[in-house]
């Protein structure tokens, strides 16, 4: 079923994310995005299909039903949830309803995006975004909000943006950073399964099909290949590692 994309919402947030948003000093609002409504066509095969269903079968019918009964064109309460994003953060609405807010700088994000193909040919992609605030507490964004290409890529970059000099500072000050199962400092990266490796041996660091893989110098085979949604704040893990592996090569060259 096609969903029609809607553009970012052009409206002021409701007094309550307005009071949350400023009390977390989320800063001015950038844009707006509300839920995806189905075309016309597509809500009239749901109910075509919610109808044969309840004929037929009618566990299948019901679960048809739920779909078109939790539509943003039908169900008022999913229509009116928003995905805010602010200059220092978002604010988006929570399992019961009331918003919810992230920092850019404090906050990590889980990313997930699969395409789908029959016979080679694309027939869809799925977002799920999963962020997490210091205390643990989280709160998965799906591609129930229109243009999930455009705010997904806006928090991984503003995440980026908010955290890497704080990393990098971390970093050259002898600290230590961990990307799921691959920990980062200024001598180089570890894996619990392959040991270290420092930044002069980094062959190579790239994506393909939804996985990292991270090449060592002389070696075949792949010294890691993490899945993206197993990195915690993808984007910043792969800032650190370009800019760690060209201050490598700097000394190497100097």
């Amino acid at each position: 079923m096609q969903d029609t994309q809607a553009p970012p919402v052009q409206e002021q947030p409701s007094e309550e994310v307005a009071a949350l948003a400023a009390g977390q000093e989320l800063g001015a609002l950038r844009a707006s995005f509300g839920p995806k409504r189905m075309s016309g066509g597509a809500l009239a095969g749901l109910i075509g299909m919610c109808l044969l269903g309840l004929a037929l079968f009618v566990l299948p019918g019901l679960f048809f039903v739920w779909l078109l009964v939790r539509s943003p064109n039908l169900n008022r309460k999913q229509a009116a949830k928003r995905l805010h994003c602010f200059e220092h953060g978002l604010v988006v609405s929570g399992r019961d309803g009331r918003p919810v807010a992230f920092r850019w700088d404090t906050a990590a994000v889980l990313q997930r995006i699969t395409r789908r193909y029959v016979n080679g040919v694309h027939t869809g992609t799925t977002y799920l975004y999963t962020l997490y605030t210091p205390d643990g507490s989280a709160i998965e964004l799906t591609g129930f909000y229109a243009d999930p290409e455009v705010w997904g890529a806006a928090v991984q970059h503003e995440i980026t943006r908010a955290q890497l000099p704080r990393t990098l500072d971390l970093l050259r000050n002898g600290g230590t950073a961990r990307f799921g199962d691959i920990t980062v400092n200024a001598a180089g990266m570890a894996n619990a399964k392959r040991g270290s490796l420092a930044w002069s041996e980094v062959q190579r660091v790239e994506v393909k099909n939804g996985v990292v893989f991270v090449g060592k110098a002389g070696k075949l085979l792949a010294w890691s290949n993490t899945p993206v949604h197993r990195i915690p704040n993808f984007f910043l893990f792969l800032a650190v590692v370009e800019e760690l592996r060209g201050a490598a090569v700097g000394v190497r060259c100097n």
